[in-house]
């Protein structure tokens, strides 16, 4: 078998979407639930002047439990590395899977930001409040042995998903998510997805923000709650997907796990003769020059 050349390497690494800024969350490395290989795809198609990792990127709570470290997530590290190196500003903004990184906020590494928060300014002039949100979970700040009883429980459910589709594939039958779909249906998960949107949402108006963009629940979806823009950009063990702005501002959910998006997914639509820009909250500031400052 011929050996790939190194035009061919460049070839591969060749970015086919340009946008401005991109989010993506809970990359869950260290666990065998992570999509490292589609999440390489992606990076590499992908070109943006910002890049946020919006926590869980690293799950320190796996890794804890039982060591996993396979060469694919070491992939992944050195490629965020490397677009650090090549000219894009990432931040990382860490989650209650990765809460190590909290003891290095305002610390640079590799050219990599670590932040607690941020504000993010669009193209268009909306202001972006940054979070990964965990801290507006009542389970993660109330009932903490709740939360890592219903990580375990995630995993085992992960595991058998891993089972039921490599026989899905062995019958020509494409990927289907059984998290994805317990929460959906499940009337208490449905709520619980609910009171955190809810509940991020309106830290984001008291923040004098536009909006909010956040990850966590593992949800992906762009809509208006009350006048405020909730953007969460999803997960990359089961949904794959990320949210990326455009050079005009505009917002859209990518969907790797399925190109066709999912119900409430999708572009952000700006109007023929002006940018979508929402009301401003009266408790909003002077939007700042810089495109993201922290908070």
């Amino acid at each position: 078998m011929p050996m790939p050349t190194t035009q061919d390497s460049a070839a591969a690494d060749t970015p086919t979407l340009s946008v401005r800024t991109v989010w993506i969350s809970d990359l869950h490395l260290g666990t065998p639930g992570c999509q490292a290989k589609a999440l390489l795809d992606f990076l590499r198609d992908v070109d943006c002047e910002t890049l946020y990792l919006v926590g869980d990127i690293i799950d320190g709570w796996q890794l804890r439990r039982s060591w996993y470290w396979p060469q694919a997530h070491n992939d992944v590290v050195q490629k965020l590395l490397r677009k650090a190196r090549k000219g894009t500003r990432v931040i990382f903004i860490p989650g209650n899977h990765d809460e190590f990184a909290r003891k290095y906020l305002a610390h640079n590494f590799g050219g990599v930001d670590v932040m607690e928060e941020a504000m993010h300014v669009t193209a268009d002039g909306k202001r972006l409040w940054v979070t990964h949100g965990d801290l507006y979970d009542g389970v993660i700040q109330c009932a903490r042995w709740l939360a890592i009883a219903g990580d375990l429980a995630y995993e085992f459910t992960l595991k058998v998903n891993r089972w039921f589709n490599r026989i899905r594939a062995k019958c020509g039958l494409p990927y289907w998510s059984l998290s994805r779909y317990l929460k959906h249906k499940v009337k208490r998960a449905v709520s619980y997805i609910n009171e955190f949107e809810n509940a991020v949402a309106r830290e984001a108006r008291k923040r004098g923000a536009h909006g909010v963009v956040c990850g966590h629940i593992h949800h992906a979806e762009i809509r208006e709650i009350d006048g405020i823009l909730y953007c969460n950009d999803g997960d990359w063990v089961e949904s794959l997907t990320a949210l990326v702005e455009h050079f005009d501002g505009r917002l859209e959910i990518i969907d790797r796990g399925d190109e066709a998006a999912l119900p409430g997914m999708g572009m952000l639509p700006a109007p023929k003769s002006a940018p979508v820009v929402l009301p401003v909250p009266a408790t909003a500031k002077a939007a700042a020059p810089d495109t993201v400052s922290s908070v």
